[in-house]
């Protein structure tokens, strides 16, 4: 009998092997960095990977942070992502690691998430300093990511720029404002009243602050019981840690994605990633004016399908050379359409070809802007200039 199954057998275990032999179409292999765990700084998780896109001219560049709760993963996940298509389309990427909240609470740092939004500032900062080697156009940095790290790119695309004109790293001097972010199931708040408000069974964000959660879902009900119940003594965190506090008139265009339908108020079934995130975020961002695109089931129409595209529309194309403007009481400033330039604590802002907004800046506190300059209070060369 055996010897008649036999050939069945052995057509049962070639098939498969004959099958994928035919595929005309194998997944394409996923680029390998240009430049790989690059330092950005001391700690062995402040590394990076540079994706160069073959270019004869300066290419926008996007920084990617990964997911993991600030807690786990790694820099390789944007391979999840369709980053080839922005290679392709001119945009290089970079995507990093930065250290976890339990390596920050073992440092006795207060609170944990100070450390990854951190990272995330310096690692922008770290590869505008790198804009003439990496053949990168400062001026066109966009952000994206996954879950926290969208979290981290979202709270730094609102906060104000977190550069340090006075400092003797040059780094540090760099800016840290984004072009635009476009972000994947991102947390829009930290405060725990506000997420139970928008979602009742609401679990995630106390250990951003340092306080104990735990994998067991009912045990970590009772526990973001204990967050809700210290929300006041740790507010001031909140405040400077939640991405909707940083909100601001002036902040750049938002996109947001996320798989699943709203539900405002009602249990979700993957609360730590709801779109009720998104509605929410959008609502306050509407309200000041400031673009806001969500997508999402459900969702009204919106213009791009995906992060990928959206992301291509707003980097591409190249805004033109950088304008040289002279002030009487300044130095030489070299600035572009809608880019911010800083010399000491003055900030300058070409907003059109018509006005110059003068705005007073001082370290982690908000621009104040003063008043206006009319155009005709300066000079501009019609010569172009190298961008800043």
């Amino acid at each position: 009998m055996f010897r008649h199954l036999w050939p069945a057998a052995l057509w049962l275990l070639c098939c498969p092997f004959t099958a994928r032999a035919a595929d005309p179409t194998p997944p394409a292999a996923k680029p390998v960095p240009t430049l790989a765990d690059v330092p950005y700084g001391a700690h062995p998780r402040q590394v990076l990977d540079f994706y160069r896109a073959d270019s004869a001219t300066r290419t926008p560049v996007l920084l990617y942070l990964h997911g993991g709760a600030w807690t786990n993963g790694d820099k390789t996940s944007i391979s999840r992502r369709d980053f080839p298509r922005l290679l392709a389309a001119g945009i290089s990427v970079v995507s990093i690691n930065y250290r976890y909240v339990y390596q920050a609470k073992e440092a006795h740092i207060t609170p944990p998430v100070a450390w990854p939004m951190a990272d995330t500032a310096r690692a922008l900062q770290f590869v505008r300093s790198k804009a003439a080697e990496w053949n990168i156009d400062p001026r066109r940095a966009a952000g994206s990511g996954n879950s926290a790290g969208a979290c981290s790119i979202l709270w730094l695309a609102l906060h104000d720029d977190l550069a340090d004109p006075a400092s003797s790293d040059p780094v540090a001097r760099e800016s840290t404002r984004l072009l635009c972010a476009a972000l994947d199931a991102a947390q829009t708040s930290l405060d725990p009243v506000q997420m139970r408000e928008w979602t009742p069974n609401s679990r995630y964000g106390a250990h951003a602050f340092g306080l104990p959660i735990a994998k067991d879902f009912a045990k970590n009900e009772a526990l973001f019981e204990d967050f809700v119940r210290r929300r006041d003594e740790i507010l001031p965190w909140i405040k400077q840690y939640s991405p909707i506090e940083q909100a601001t008139p002036d902040d750049p265009p938002i996109y947001l994605s996320y798989d699943n339908r709203p539900g405002l108020g009602r249990p979700q079934k993957d609360p730590t990633h709801s779109a009720n995130f998104g509605v929410k975020l959008k609502e306050r961002l509407d309200a000041i004016g400031v673009p806001c695109e969500i997508a999402c089931p459900g969702a009204p129409a919106h213009e791009h399908d995906s992060i990928e595209s959206y992301l291509i529309a707003k980097l591409l194309p190249d805004p033109g050379p950088a304008q040289t403007v002279t002030n009487p009481e300044t130095r030489r400033l070299s600035v572009a359409d809608g880019t911010t330039v800083s010399t000491a604590a003055v900030q300058f802002v070409i907003d059109t070809l018509e006005n110059i907004d003068v705005r007073i800046k001082e370290p982690r506190l908000k621009t104040k802007k003063i008043g206006d300059l009319r155009f005709s209070h300066v000079s501009v060369n019609g010569a172009p200039a190298t961008a800043p």
